[in-house]
């Protein structure tokens, strides 16, 4: 699977994890050098408090398009060090 926005793949492997639809792509895997940290936070019943990033690719930010769960719950630790994108970011196959 590839992440790609604004003409650059962000992120790219063979091992996502596909939960509620979304691709949950391995940190290691994800181009850190355009994720910006944000102070957003929101809460999922279930997989605990999600962080987010910006993505940055020259001058162009698409706030709060990828997202993350530091210390989910139990019921979602599989996705534990992993990123997921939204936001008009394409997760494709590729």
């Amino acid at each position: 699977m590839k992440a790609i926005w604004n003409g650059e793949v962000i992120a790219e492997s063979d091992q996502t994890i596909l939960l509620e639809g979304n691709h949950y792509f391995p940190a290691e895997a994800v181009r850190q050098e355009f994720l910006v940290p944000s102070d957003t936070h929101t809460t999922c019943p279930w997989k605990g408090v999600a962080s987010y990033y910006h993505i940055q690719v020259g001058d162009r930010v698409n706030q709060d398009a990828a997202w993350y769960y530091p210390e989910p719950s139990e019921a979602a630790k599989q996705i534990k060090g992993y990123i997921a994108f939204w936001k008009g970011v394409q997760v494709v196959e590729g």
